[in-house]
Protein backbone atom coordinates (compact mmCIF):
# COMPACT_ATOMS: atom_id res chain seq x y z
CA UNK A 1 0.00 0.00 0.00
CA UNK A 2 2.48 2.32 1.09
CA UNK A 3 4.93 1.78 -2.36
CA UNK A 4 1.61 2.62 -4.12
CA UNK A 5 0.94 6.19 -2.44
CA UNK A 6 4.49 7.02 -2.71
CA UNK A 7 3.82 6.08 -6.94
CA UNK A 8 0.98 8.43 -6.71
CA UNK A 9 2.57 11.03 -5.42
CA UNK A 10 5.56 10.80 -7.19
CA UNK A 11 3.32 10.56 -10.32
CA UNK A 12 2.06 13.91 -9.22
CA UNK A 13 4.82 15.81 -8.42
CA UNK A 14 6.21 15.00 -11.63
CA UNK A 15 3.08 16.09 -13.60
CA UNK A 16 3.11 19.66 -10.95
CA UNK A 17 6.90 19.65 -12.46
CA UNK A 18 5.94 19.60 -16.26
CA UNK A 19 2.61 22.02 -16.05
CA UNK A 20 3.70 24.95 -13.92
CA UNK A 21 0.59 27.34 -13.89
CA UNK A 22 1.87 30.45 -12.68
CA UNK A 23 4.95 32.27 -11.84
CA UNK A 24 8.03 30.65 -10.64
CA UNK A 25 9.35 31.61 -7.21
CA UNK A 26 12.85 30.85 -7.70
CA UNK A 27 13.08 33.10 -10.52
CA UNK A 28 12.11 36.22 -8.24
CA UNK A 29 14.75 35.36 -5.94
CA UNK A 30 17.46 38.38 -4.97
CA UNK A 31 19.93 36.41 -3.29
CA UNK A 32 21.56 34.81 -0.65
CA UNK A 33 22.40 37.49 1.94
CA UNK A 34 19.70 40.05 0.14
CA UNK A 35 16.45 37.66 1.22
CA UNK A 36 18.36 36.85 4.21
CA UNK A 37 16.03 36.89 7.50
CA UNK A 38 16.56 36.42 11.03
CA UNK A 39 14.95 36.55 14.23
CA UNK A 40 14.78 35.76 17.76
CA UNK A 41 11.74 34.79 20.21
CA UNK A 42 12.04 35.61 23.70
CA UNK A 43 9.53 33.29 25.61
CA UNK A 44 8.76 33.06 29.05
CA UNK A 45 6.80 29.85 29.98
CA UNK A 46 5.26 28.60 33.31
CA UNK A 47 3.22 25.23 33.25
CA UNK A 48 1.17 23.81 36.56
CA UNK A 49 -0.82 20.85 36.71
CA UNK A 50 -2.74 21.01 40.13
CA UNK A 51 -3.49 17.53 40.18
CA UNK A 52 -6.07 15.85 42.75
CA UNK A 53 -6.95 12.41 43.98
CA UNK A 54 -3.43 12.09 45.46
CA UNK A 55 -1.45 12.62 42.45
CA UNK A 56 1.26 14.65 42.28
CA UNK A 57 1.58 18.39 40.91
CA UNK A 58 3.72 19.32 38.02
CA UNK A 59 4.83 22.95 37.93
CA UNK A 60 7.37 23.97 35.18
CA UNK A 61 9.36 27.76 34.82
CA UNK A 62 11.62 28.81 32.38
CA UNK A 63 12.97 31.16 29.45
CA UNK A 64 14.20 31.25 26.07
CA UNK A 65 15.43 32.36 23.06
CA UNK A 66 14.50 30.71 20.14
CA UNK A 67 16.63 31.65 16.94
CA UNK A 68 16.00 31.65 13.76
CA UNK A 69 18.42 32.34 10.73
CA UNK A 70 17.16 31.42 7.55
CA UNK A 71 19.63 32.65 4.02
CA UNK A 72 18.20 33.81 1.17
CA UNK A 73 18.27 31.43 -2.36
CA UNK A 74 20.98 32.12 -4.29
CA UNK A 75 20.25 33.14 -8.49
CA UNK A 76 19.87 30.95 -11.19
CA UNK A 77 17.77 27.97 -12.47
CA UNK A 78 18.45 26.28 -9.37
CA UNK A 79 18.61 28.22 -5.99
CA UNK A 80 20.30 27.40 -2.51
CA UNK A 81 19.86 28.18 0.41
CA UNK A 82 20.74 27.40 4.51
CA UNK A 83 20.11 28.39 7.79
CA UNK A 84 20.02 27.62 11.48
CA UNK A 85 17.39 26.53 14.05
CA UNK A 86 17.95 26.52 17.68
CA UNK A 87 17.14 27.51 21.47
CA UNK A 88 19.35 28.16 24.48
CA UNK A 89 17.26 28.43 27.73
CA UNK A 90 17.26 28.99 31.61
CA UNK A 91 14.87 27.48 34.02
CA UNK A 92 13.82 30.02 36.73
CA UNK A 93 13.77 29.32 39.99
CA UNK A 94 14.05 25.80 41.63
CA UNK A 95 11.38 23.79 39.53
CA UNK A 96 11.31 21.05 42.17
CA UNK A 97 8.25 19.59 40.36
CA UNK A 98 9.12 20.09 37.03
CA UNK A 99 7.23 18.30 33.86
CA UNK A 100 4.64 18.28 31.48
CA UNK A 101 7.69 18.40 28.24
CA UNK A 102 8.82 21.64 29.43
CA UNK A 103 12.42 21.14 30.86
CA UNK A 104 15.24 18.30 30.18
CA UNK A 105 15.47 16.43 33.77
CA UNK A 106 18.98 14.78 34.72
CA UNK A 107 18.84 11.00 36.26
CA UNK A 108 17.40 11.95 39.08
CA UNK A 109 14.48 13.77 37.67
CA UNK A 110 15.78 17.28 39.06
CA UNK A 111 15.46 20.24 36.17
CA UNK A 112 18.69 21.27 34.18
CA UNK A 113 19.64 24.46 35.39
CA UNK A 114 20.32 25.92 31.72
CA UNK A 115 20.47 23.86 28.23
CA UNK A 116 20.60 24.61 24.56
CA UNK A 117 19.75 22.89 21.72
CA UNK A 118 19.23 23.32 17.76
CA UNK A 119 20.63 22.28 14.18
CA UNK A 120 21.23 23.89 10.85
CA UNK A 121 19.63 22.81 7.27
CA UNK A 122 19.97 23.39 3.61
CA UNK A 123 17.39 24.08 1.02
CA UNK A 124 17.35 23.63 -2.87
CA UNK A 125 14.96 25.23 -4.87
CA UNK A 126 14.00 24.88 -8.57
CA UNK A 127 10.51 26.41 -9.89
CA UNK A 128 8.22 26.23 -7.54
CA UNK A 129 9.58 22.90 -5.52
CA UNK A 130 11.68 23.51 -2.36
CA UNK A 131 13.74 20.35 -1.00
CA UNK A 132 14.94 20.93 2.72
CA UNK A 133 17.65 18.63 4.71
CA UNK A 134 18.30 19.12 8.42
CA UNK A 135 16.83 19.93 11.62
CA UNK A 136 13.37 21.24 11.34
CA UNK A 137 9.63 22.11 12.77
CA UNK A 138 6.95 20.02 11.07
CA UNK A 139 3.46 21.73 10.44
CA UNK A 140 1.72 18.21 9.02
CA UNK A 141 -1.34 16.59 10.52
CA UNK A 142 0.34 13.33 10.96
CA UNK A 143 3.98 14.32 11.65
CA UNK A 144 3.61 18.11 13.76
CA UNK A 145 6.03 19.14 15.91
CA UNK A 146 4.68 19.95 19.48
CA UNK A 147 5.11 24.23 19.63
CA UNK A 148 3.05 24.64 22.54
CA UNK A 149 5.73 24.28 24.89
CA UNK A 150 8.65 26.33 26.06
CA UNK A 151 10.74 25.65 22.93
CA UNK A 152 9.53 23.43 19.83
CA UNK A 153 10.22 19.61 18.84
CA UNK A 154 12.66 18.93 15.83
CA UNK A 155 12.82 16.56 13.61
CA UNK A 156 15.95 15.79 11.04
CA UNK A 157 15.39 14.55 7.59
CA UNK A 158 14.28 15.84 3.86
CA UNK A 159 10.63 17.29 2.77
CA UNK A 160 10.11 17.98 -0.70
CA UNK A 161 7.54 20.61 -0.90
CA UNK A 162 5.77 21.51 -4.47
CA UNK A 163 3.27 24.35 -5.72
CA UNK A 164 4.18 23.96 -8.93
CA UNK A 165 0.28 23.70 -10.25
CA UNK A 166 -1.92 27.15 -8.66
CA UNK A 167 -3.92 26.12 -4.83
CA UNK A 168 -2.15 22.86 -5.26
CA UNK A 169 0.59 21.84 -1.93
CA UNK A 170 1.97 18.62 -2.42
CA UNK A 171 4.40 17.29 0.29
CA UNK A 172 6.97 14.04 0.18
CA UNK A 173 9.68 13.38 3.14
CA UNK A 174 11.78 10.93 4.71
CA UNK A 175 12.64 11.81 8.66
CA UNK A 176 15.21 9.89 10.95
CA UNK A 177 15.64 11.91 13.92
CA UNK A 178 13.09 13.56 16.81
CA UNK A 179 13.69 15.59 19.49
CA UNK A 180 10.65 15.92 21.70
CA UNK A 181 10.85 20.10 23.58
CA UNK A 182 12.36 18.14 27.07
CA UNK A 183 15.04 16.76 24.93
CA UNK A 184 18.53 17.21 24.68
CA UNK A 185 19.39 14.51 22.74
CA UNK A 186 18.52 14.82 19.19
CA UNK A 187 16.76 12.13 18.83
CA UNK A 188 15.94 11.66 21.78
CA UNK A 189 12.45 9.87 20.74
CA UNK A 190 14.56 7.28 19.03
CA UNK A 191 12.45 7.79 15.58
CA UNK A 192 13.96 4.83 12.94
CA UNK A 193 11.84 6.44 10.18
CA UNK A 194 9.21 8.13 8.74
CA UNK A 195 7.43 8.59 5.68
CA UNK A 196 5.30 11.04 5.11
CA UNK A 197 3.35 12.86 2.21
CA UNK A 198 0.37 14.69 1.30
CA UNK A 199 -1.55 17.41 -0.73
CA UNK A 200 -3.65 19.97 -0.18
CA UNK A 201 -6.14 21.75 -2.43
CA UNK A 202 -7.50 25.13 -2.61
CA UNK A 203 -10.61 24.58 -4.65
CA UNK A 204 -11.58 28.12 -4.78
CA UNK A 205 -12.22 30.73 -2.30
CA UNK A 206 -14.84 28.78 0.24
CA UNK A 207 -13.47 25.38 -0.09
CA UNK A 208 -10.23 23.81 0.36
CA UNK A 209 -9.38 19.85 0.76
CA UNK A 210 -6.18 18.02 2.32
CA UNK A 211 -5.24 14.43 2.41
CA UNK A 212 -1.87 13.75 4.22
CA UNK A 213 -0.58 10.11 5.22
CA UNK A 214 2.69 8.29 7.11
CA UNK A 215 4.39 5.36 7.91
CA UNK A 216 6.39 5.18 10.91
CA UNK A 217 8.30 2.36 11.12
CA UNK A 218 7.21 -0.74 13.47
CA UNK A 219 4.72 1.51 14.92
CA UNK A 220 1.93 2.81 12.86
CA UNK A 221 0.53 3.83 9.54
CA UNK A 222 -1.78 6.94 9.49
CA UNK A 223 -4.05 9.35 7.12
CA UNK A 224 -5.58 12.33 7.48
CA UNK A 225 -8.46 13.63 5.60
CA UNK A 226 -9.65 17.55 5.58
CA UNK A 227 -12.55 19.74 4.01
CA UNK A 228 -13.73 23.04 5.12
CA UNK A 229 -16.02 25.32 3.54
CA UNK A 230 -17.31 28.36 4.17
CA UNK A 231 -20.58 30.03 3.25
CA UNK A 232 -20.95 33.46 3.15
CA UNK A 233 -24.29 35.16 5.32
CA UNK A 234 -26.24 38.18 4.82
CA UNK A 235 -25.12 41.03 7.17
CA UNK A 236 -21.67 39.64 6.35
CA UNK A 237 -21.65 37.12 8.64
CA UNK A 238 -20.61 33.42 7.53
CA UNK A 239 -21.09 29.63 8.45
CA UNK A 240 -17.71 27.52 7.97
CA UNK A 241 -17.92 24.06 8.29
CA UNK A 242 -15.29 21.47 8.82
CA UNK A 243 -14.94 17.71 8.22
CA UNK A 244 -11.88 16.00 9.64
CA UNK A 245 -10.54 12.65 10.40
CA UNK A 246 -7.89 10.26 11.05
CA UNK A 247 -7.45 6.26 10.44
CA UNK A 248 -4.53 4.43 12.72
CA UNK A 249 -3.16 1.08 12.36
CA UNK A 250 -0.81 0.02 14.93
CA UNK A 251 1.92 -2.35 13.98
CA UNK A 252 2.34 -5.23 16.74
CA UNK A 253 5.84 -3.82 17.68
CA UNK A 254 3.94 -0.99 18.81
CA UNK A 255 0.94 -2.33 21.13
CA UNK A 256 3.06 -2.24 24.36
CA UNK A 257 2.88 1.61 23.95
CA UNK A 258 -0.76 1.88 23.80
CA UNK A 259 -2.16 3.10 27.23
CA UNK A 260 -5.78 2.44 26.19
CA UNK A 261 -5.26 -1.05 24.82
CA UNK A 262 -8.00 -3.65 25.34
CA UNK A 263 -7.12 -7.28 24.73
CA UNK A 264 -3.69 -9.24 24.16
CA UNK A 265 -0.28 -7.74 23.47
CA UNK A 266 -0.35 -9.85 20.48
CA UNK A 267 -3.52 -8.61 18.75
CA UNK A 268 -4.18 -5.79 15.97
CA UNK A 269 -5.50 -2.06 17.32
CA UNK A 270 -6.67 0.44 14.89
CA UNK A 271 -8.18 3.30 15.15
CA UNK A 272 -10.55 6.25 13.45
CA UNK A 273 -11.66 9.55 14.73
CA UNK A 274 -13.86 11.77 13.15
CA UNK A 275 -15.01 15.63 13.99
CA UNK A 276 -17.77 17.80 12.85
CA UNK A 277 -18.01 21.16 13.71
CA UNK A 278 -19.54 24.36 12.32
CA UNK A 279 -18.61 27.62 13.22
CA UNK A 280 -20.65 31.16 12.78
CA UNK A 281 -19.12 34.35 12.46
CA UNK A 282 -19.93 37.90 12.53
CA UNK A 283 -18.22 40.78 13.43
CA UNK A 284 -16.24 40.35 16.94
CA UNK A 285 -18.42 36.84 17.94
CA UNK A 286 -17.52 33.78 16.64
CA UNK A 287 -19.47 30.00 18.19
CA UNK A 288 -18.53 27.05 17.01
CA UNK A 289 -19.97 23.68 17.95
CA UNK A 290 -18.82 20.52 17.15
CA UNK A 291 -19.45 16.42 17.53
CA UNK A 292 -16.06 14.00 17.28
CA UNK A 293 -16.33 10.32 17.83
CA UNK A 294 -13.79 7.66 18.15
CA UNK A 295 -14.31 3.92 16.31
CA UNK A 296 -12.07 1.06 16.13
CA UNK A 297 -10.78 -0.72 19.12
CA UNK A 298 -8.19 1.45 20.78
CA UNK A 299 -8.67 5.14 21.36
CA UNK A 300 -6.61 7.43 18.67
CA UNK A 301 -2.82 8.14 20.09
CA UNK A 302 -0.27 10.04 19.34
CA UNK A 303 3.19 11.47 20.79
CA UNK A 304 3.45 8.29 23.18
CA UNK A 305 6.39 9.35 25.33
CA UNK A 306 9.60 8.40 23.57
CA UNK A 307 8.29 5.77 21.11
CA UNK A 308 6.32 6.46 18.29
CA UNK A 309 7.76 9.41 16.97
CA UNK A 310 4.46 11.23 15.16
CA UNK A 311 5.00 14.00 17.28
CA UNK A 312 3.41 15.77 19.95
CA UNK A 313 0.71 18.48 18.51
CA UNK A 314 -0.77 15.44 15.79
CA UNK A 315 -4.04 16.11 16.56
CA UNK A 316 -5.67 18.36 14.04
CA UNK A 317 -8.65 17.79 15.68
CA UNK A 318 -11.81 20.42 17.13
CA UNK A 319 -12.20 18.84 20.76
CA UNK A 320 -8.37 19.18 21.91
CA UNK A 321 -7.33 21.51 24.17
CA UNK A 322 -6.05 19.86 27.52
CA UNK A 323 -8.00 16.49 26.71
CA UNK A 324 -8.14 15.34 23.54
CA UNK A 325 -11.34 13.39 24.44
CA UNK A 326 -9.70 10.54 21.94
CA UNK A 327 -10.76 7.57 24.25
CA UNK A 328 -11.67 4.40 23.22
CA UNK A 329 -15.30 4.04 21.18
CA UNK A 330 -15.95 8.15 22.89
CA UNK A 331 -17.82 10.52 21.84
CA UNK A 332 -17.36 14.15 22.45
CA UNK A 333 -19.34 17.41 22.10
CA UNK A 334 -18.17 20.96 21.98
CA UNK A 335 -19.15 24.39 22.64
CA UNK A 336 -16.84 27.26 22.03
CA UNK A 337 -17.04 30.97 22.12
CA UNK A 338 -14.63 33.69 21.16
CA UNK A 339 -14.64 37.58 21.30
CA UNK A 340 -12.21 39.92 19.68
CA UNK A 341 -11.93 42.86 22.15
CA UNK A 342 -10.87 45.19 18.66
CA UNK A 343 -14.67 45.82 18.08
CA UNK A 344 -14.18 47.88 21.48
CA UNK A 345 -11.62 49.49 20.64
CA UNK A 346 -8.78 47.26 22.49
CA UNK A 347 -7.50 45.59 19.10
CA UNK A 348 -5.16 42.46 19.64
CA UNK A 349 -7.18 41.40 22.96
CA UNK A 350 -9.37 38.30 22.54
CA UNK A 351 -10.99 35.86 24.45
CA UNK A 352 -11.78 31.95 23.93
CA UNK A 353 -14.35 29.96 26.21
CA UNK A 354 -15.39 26.25 25.17
CA UNK A 355 -16.94 23.35 27.25
CA UNK A 356 -16.32 19.83 26.06
CA UNK A 357 -18.20 16.54 27.04
CA UNK A 358 -17.57 13.29 26.31
CA UNK A 359 -19.13 9.79 26.98
CA UNK A 360 -19.30 6.48 25.95
CA UNK A 361 -15.72 6.09 26.96
CA UNK A 362 -14.29 2.41 27.71
CA UNK A 363 -11.67 2.14 30.05
CA UNK A 364 -9.21 -0.48 31.02
CA UNK A 365 -7.53 -1.40 34.17
CA UNK A 366 -3.59 -2.02 34.71
CA UNK A 367 -3.91 -5.19 33.26
CA UNK A 368 -5.73 -3.52 29.77
CA UNK A 369 -8.80 -5.20 30.51
CA UNK A 370 -11.28 -3.35 30.11
CA UNK A 371 -13.22 -2.90 32.93
CA UNK A 372 -16.34 -0.27 31.70
CA UNK A 373 -18.18 0.93 28.88
CA UNK A 374 -19.30 3.82 30.10
CA UNK A 375 -16.95 6.29 31.45
CA UNK A 376 -17.58 10.38 31.06
CA UNK A 377 -14.91 13.24 30.98
CA UNK A 378 -15.42 17.18 30.62
CA UNK A 379 -13.23 20.39 30.39
CA UNK A 380 -14.08 23.94 30.95
CA UNK A 381 -11.46 25.70 29.07
CA UNK A 382 -10.01 29.53 28.69
CA UNK A 383 -8.15 32.09 27.06
CA UNK A 384 -7.31 35.60 27.02
CA UNK A 385 -4.57 36.22 24.86
CA UNK A 386 -3.13 40.08 23.92
CA UNK A 387 -0.45 40.96 21.20
CA UNK A 388 0.87 44.48 21.06
CA UNK A 389 0.16 46.05 17.58
CA UNK A 390 2.33 49.05 17.39
CA UNK A 391 5.18 50.68 18.90
CA UNK A 392 8.39 49.33 19.78
CA UNK A 393 7.17 45.84 21.56
CA UNK A 394 5.07 44.99 18.39
CA UNK A 395 3.59 41.94 17.99
CA UNK A 396 5.06 40.68 21.76
CA UNK A 397 1.87 38.66 23.38
CA UNK A 398 0.71 37.32 26.81
CA UNK A 399 -1.22 34.36 26.69
CA UNK A 400 -2.93 33.13 29.99
CA UNK A 401 -5.41 30.28 29.84
CA UNK A 402 -6.61 27.97 32.31
CA UNK A 403 -8.12 24.29 31.88
CA UNK A 404 -10.90 22.46 34.87
CA UNK A 405 -10.49 18.96 34.11
CA UNK A 406 -12.55 16.08 35.71
CA UNK A 407 -12.97 12.59 34.28
CA UNK A 408 -15.26 9.89 36.24
CA UNK A 409 -13.01 7.28 38.57
CA UNK A 410 -12.73 4.54 36.10
CA UNK A 411 -11.35 6.38 33.67
CA UNK A 412 -8.62 8.31 36.42
CA UNK A 413 -5.84 5.96 35.34
CA UNK A 414 -6.10 5.91 31.70
CA UNK A 415 -5.68 9.22 30.86
CA UNK A 416 -4.81 12.90 32.46
CA UNK A 417 -6.78 12.39 35.91
CA UNK A 418 -8.64 15.26 37.62
CA UNK A 419 -6.76 18.20 36.82
CA UNK A 420 -6.82 22.11 36.92
CA UNK A 421 -4.11 23.66 34.70
CA UNK A 422 -2.84 27.26 34.33
CA UNK A 423 -0.55 28.17 31.28
CA UNK A 424 1.04 31.62 31.25
CA UNK A 425 3.67 32.35 27.62
CA UNK A 426 4.77 35.61 27.16
CA UNK A 427 6.74 36.15 23.98
CA UNK A 428 8.60 39.00 22.68
CA UNK A 429 9.84 38.46 19.29
CA UNK A 430 12.69 40.46 17.67
CA UNK A 431 13.29 40.68 14.22
CA UNK A 432 17.35 40.43 13.22
CA UNK A 433 17.74 41.82 9.63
Amino acid sequence: MLKAQQLTLAVLVNAALISTAFASEQSESKGFVEDAEGSVLFRTGYLHRDKKNGVDDTSSFAQTAIVNLDSGFTKGTVGFAAGIIGDASIKLGENAHTGNDMIPTHNDDSAYDHWARGGAYVKARISNTTATYGTQLLDIPVLASNTARLVPEYYTGVLVESNEINNLNLIAGKFTENQLSNQINSDGAKLERAIVWGAKYKANDQLNLAYYGTDIKDRLDRHYINANFTQGLADKSSLTYDLSAYHTKWDKDANQYLYSQIGESNDSFDNSIAALSTTYNRGPHNVMVAYQQNFGNTGYDYGLGTNVGDGKQSIYMPNSYLSDFIGNDEKSVQLQYTYDFGALNVPGLSWTSAFVYGWDIKATDNAGTMISDNEEEREFFNQVKYTVQSGFAKDASLRLRHSYYRASNNYQNNYIGDTNEWRIWLDIPVKLF
